[in-house]
């Protein structure tokens, strides 16, 4: 029945204009009839719980039915939440500044609330921090999130006004990442979407993921970045990335760093945040950490009780398995 009703759920909500563009783009890179990849996504959605942008983003048009079995989608990511993530405490995940004070330890970064703030204390805000981030509380991929110097705003009291008019009650200092992390992408933070699992003893690396911005002032896959999986072991790359339009990279188009071969500085101290932090709430033991490395170490940027799924499409590594296995391995749903 849950999984009946998270069907309907995402059928009420269904974007049927975005849906169709993505068919139409997926009938075109496979070469088959628009109506045949209509009614395959309707299948898979109903059988692999995998939703239409899962179809497109891991070519389930070009694997078999045994195949598809083995791809971890957003059904079966949602199905994980609801066994194992307390609905009480999901609430110390999506409301950042709760998130901020929860794991004040780990952010590395000065931050504030503006609706518990004063004008002035906005002010000796901005006064100590050159370049800001702007935050919805609630925003996800990459929404409600901007970049603002501190020099531009003149009038601090209209500045709060329009902050709270937008819903981004959270300001933080703009990181300074590591200088390798920024060869990257400059303009962006270019973090880590590390998935994990804390099974009452351990914490299980699930996912490991290197995201990248490509000119925008973030990362987010939604918003125009790319990714790539990376050995979670070891936090090399060695596969390029792609964006939401199917472009693949193995050189970064901007800056010309590669991305095949990347290494990911400070990832055995990334590891050893991730299996401190991931204790600290253990009624919400499923969480997609994003984390950035600044110039001294790993720093959190939050964490997702409600992560997406991240694997690498088939036509980038040749292998057509998917992660499903593996999270069956360790987690139980």
């Amino acid at each position: 029945m849950k999984r009946i009703r998270h069907y309907l759920s995402r059928l009420v909500t269904l974007d049927v204009k975005n849906m169709r563009a993505v068919a139409g783009a997926v009938a075109k890179e496979s070469r088959k009839p628009l109506p045949l990849i209509v009614l395959d996504m309707i299948w898979c959605s109903i059988v692999y719980q995998a939703g239409y942008l899962d179809y497109q983003e891991f070519e389930f048009w070009s694997l078999s039915a045994r195949e598809r079995r083995t791809w971890i989608t957003s059904g079966n990511a949602n199905s994980i939440v609801v066994k194992y993530n307390q609905r009480e405490y999901r609430e110390w995940f999506w409301d950042k500044p709760r998130f901020n004070e929860r794991f004040r330890e780990y952010l590395g970064r000065e931050w504030l609330d503006v609706r518990e703030s004063t004008d002035a204390e906005l002010a000796a805000f901005l006064d100590r921090n050159p370049l800001i981030m702007a935050k919805r509380i609630d925003g996800m991929s990459g929404a409600g999130i901007e970049k603002h110097s501190s020099a531009s705003i003149t009038d601090v009291p209209a500045f709060r006004a329009q902050l709270l008019a937008n819903t981004q009650y959270l300001v933080e200092t703009f990181l300074t990442q590591h200088p390798v992390m920024a060869s990257l992408s400059p303009t962006s933070v270019n973090s880590l979407r590390m998935i994990t699992f804390f099974d009452g003893t351990d914490v299980h690396v699930m996912e490991a993921v290197l995201r990248m911005g490509n000119g925008a002032d973030v990362d987010n896959y939604g918003r125009g970045g790319m990714y790539t999986v990376i050995d979670e072991k070891t936090g090399i790359a060695h596969y390029g990335a792609f964006d939401k339009y199917a472009n693949t990279f193995d050189v970064h188009p901007i800056s010309g760093t590669s991305i095949v071969g990347f290494q990911v500085p400070l990832y055995e101290q990334v590891l050893a945040t991730l299996d401190t932090v991931s204790r600290i709430v253990p009624q919400i033991p499923y969480v997609g950490w994003d984390v950035a490395i600044g110039e001294h170490g790993p720093v959190i940027i939050e964490g997702n009780y409600n992560t997406g799924v991240f694997q690498m499409k088939p036509s980038l590594t040749g292998n057509k398995i998917g992660l499903l296995p593996k999270f069956r391995a360790v987690i139980d749903f």
